[in-house]
C-alpha cells in the first residue's frame, strides 16, 4: 500500500482537484495541519508521497510562523534522498528555500486565471496537460531557481513559474488543483486588498473562476497522473 502526506498549511487549502489523480494512482492519503501539535514530529521521509499545498504565508515570515523552519529542515532531508515530493504555491517555495534558495516578496501581485507558458523542457514534461489552459494563480513571492533543478513554465510576471528535479520532484506555483472547490469561496473572503493589487475585483475573479475552473481542474489532474505515472515505483 502507497501512502501519501499531505502536509495543509491553512485549512481552506487542502489538495482539492488534485486528490483523484492521487488516490487513482493507489495512494492512500493522510492529512496533518501545520498548526496540529504532532506536525513537529512527523518524519517527512516516511511517506511514498508527500504533498505540500498553499498558504497565506511567506517562508520568510519565520518569526510569526515557528513551524517554517521545522518544516524547511525535514523537507530538506526528503529531496536529498530523492523521495517523491510536490509543492504546490507555498509548497513550492517551502522546496526552494529546501534547496537553499532564497524566497522573497516579488515585485507585483498575480492573482486570477491566466495560461503559463512553456519552454521546451515544460512542453514535453507533464505540464503539456496545461499549456494553453487558464489556470488560478494567487501568489506575490518568488525566489530564484535552485541548483540542479529544470524550469519548465513562465508567466511575464514571474519567470519562475515551475521547475522539477528528476521524475521524483515538481515544485507549482500556479494552483491547477483549483477551480471546482468550494472552499474557494473562503480564498475570496476578505481579500479585496489583495486581488485589487493584482488589477481586479473579487467580482472578476469569481467569474473567471466560474468560466474557467472545470477545464482548469481537469488538465491540472492530467498533469498529476502522468506526473506520478512517471515516478519509479518505491
Amino acid at each position: 500500500m502507497k501512502k501519501g502526506l499531505i502536509i495543509r498549511h491553512v485549512p481552506f487549502e487542502g489538495i482539492a482537484g488534485f486528490r483523484q489523480p492521487v488516490e487513482d494512482a493507489g495512494y492512500v492519503l493522510d492529512r496533518i495541519d501545520v498548526t496540529d501539535p504532532e506536525f513537529a514530529r512527523v518524519n517527512f521521509n516516511t511517506p511514498d508521497l508527500l504533498i505540500l499545498m498553499g498558504g497565506p504565508m511567506g517562508v520568510y515570515e519565520r518569526d510569526a510562523y515557528p513551524w517554517i523552519d521545522c518544516e524547511i529542515d525535514r523537507l530538506a532531508s526528503r529531496i536529498s534522498l530523492g523521495l517523491p515530493t510536490i509543492g504546490v504555491c507555498l509548497g513550492a517555495q517551502m522546496i526552494a528555500a529546501a534547496m537553499e534558495a532564497k524566497v522573497y516578496s516579488g515585485p507585483v501581485k498575480e492573482v486570477g486565471f491566466a495560461p503559463v507558458a512553456l519552454n521546451t523542457t515544460g512542453a514535453d514534461s507533464p505540464l503539456r496537460h496545461v499549456e494553453g489552459v487558464p489556470v488560478l494563480h494567487w501568489h506575490g513571492d518568488s525566489f530564484p531557481l535552485p541548483d540542479n533543478v529544470e524550469l519548465l513554465a513562465s508567466t511575464d510576471a514571474y519567470h519562475h513559474q515551475a521547475f522539477r528535479r528528476g521524475p521524483e520532484l515538481l515544485a507549482l506555483q500556479f494552483h491547477a488543483e483549483m477551480g471546482e472547490d468550494p472552499r474557494f469561496e473562503e480564498w475570496l473572503e476578505g481579500s479585496d486588498d489583495y486581488v485589487g493589487q493584482a488589477g481586479l475585483t473579487v467580482t472578476q475573479l469569481r467569474g473567471q473562476h466560474d468560466r474557467h475552473g472545470a477545464g482548469a481542474v481537469a488538465a491540472g489532474r492530467a498533469m498529476i497522473a502522468e506526473w506520478l505515472g512517471g515516478l519509479e515505483p518505491s
